[in-house]
Order: C-alpha cells, then structure tokens, then sequence
C-alpha cells in the first residue's frame, strides 16, 4: 500500500488541489494507497528535501516542492 503526503498547511487552493490530484492518480493508477494531509509545519520541515509548499512526498520521500504536480505526473511518480 502505498501513501502519498500532501505537505502544505491545507488553508491554501494549491493544497486542496493537490490533495484531489493525488486522490485522483491512485484512483486511476488502481494503485492502493491513502493520502494524508501533513499540515504542522514541524512535521512538514522533518521530511528531507522541502524547499516550499506545497510539496508532495510517496512514501516518505519528497518528489515535488513548491507547485501542484497533474494527476498525470503523479500517476508517473507512483510507477
């Protein structure tokens, strides 16, 4: 199962789209998985690698910062 980690302070469009985006890439993908919102900034600033939110991380690891990547380029991310 994997997971993706929504990083962002969850107030902010940018936040909910990318929540909805990595929703969607499991859900076409047929990946199973969950995504969890991270919303504390001391949570968020543990994950190695984040310059800016929202960030998107798979497993731990941070593969997009500062920009809501499309369904698409997570469904990419996941392979």
């Amino acid at each position: 199962m994997r997971t993706i980690q929504v990083l962002g302070t969850g107030a902010c469009r940018k936040c909910r789209t990318l929540a909805a985006n990595a929703e969607q890439a499991l859900k076409d993908a047929g990946v199973e998985g969950r995504v969890v919102k991270v919303q504390d900034i001391a949570e968020i600033l543990a994950f190695e690698g984040v310059r800016a939110i929202p960030a998107l991380a798979i497993d731990g690891q941070v593969k997009v910062c500062g920009r809501v990547p499309s369904v698409g380029e997570i469904k990419t991310l996941l392979a």
